[in-house]
């Protein structure tokens, strides 16, 4: 499947360029985004995410709602992604906890951004770069 559509852009604003996307496009994505956090995740000693194909639907969704979230608001800044995510957890009934849950619905990076340990910070970074490597492009 080929990513590169057609172009929206307004000249005078980098990064007003973007594309439009279908959901086969948005499930590319989202698959790329998960293995690059699945392998940053595994060079930080946390071997907890599965392959992209073993995934549950709960976080396939996750990282969708995410991509979306970025694709819409291409200048927020990581905070805002994280807040994002966050609010979309609490809506759909996760808590914070000590472990990361899918059935008991827990999670221990339920907290505000300033509070997330580095690392964590850097997910959200990794995330939104790689959105943007693959969507959007620096106008000269």
């Amino acid at each position: 499947m080929r990513l590169v559509q057609r172009w929206k852009c307004d000249l005078k604003k980098p990064m007003s360029c973007h594309m439009e996307i279908n959901e086969d496009q948005l499930v590319v994505i989202s698959r790329v985004v998960h293995e690059a956090i699945r392998a940053f995740c595994m060079a930080h000693g946390d071997n907890s995410q599965p392959p992209y194909d073993k995934i549950e639907d709960w976080m396939r969704e996750a990282t969708l709602q995410g991509i979306r979230f970025r694709l819409e608001n291409p200048s927020a800044p990581n905070s805002a992604q994280h807040d994002q995510w966050m609010q979309q957890k609490m809506e759909d009934g996760w808590v914070h906890g000590a472990v990361k849950d899918g059935e008991k619905k827990t999670h221990p990076m339920l907290i505000a951004y300033e509070e997330l340990p580095y690392v964590e910070k850097q997910k959200d970074a990794l995330f939104a770069a790689i959105v943007e490597a693959l969507y959007f492009r620096q106008i000269g």
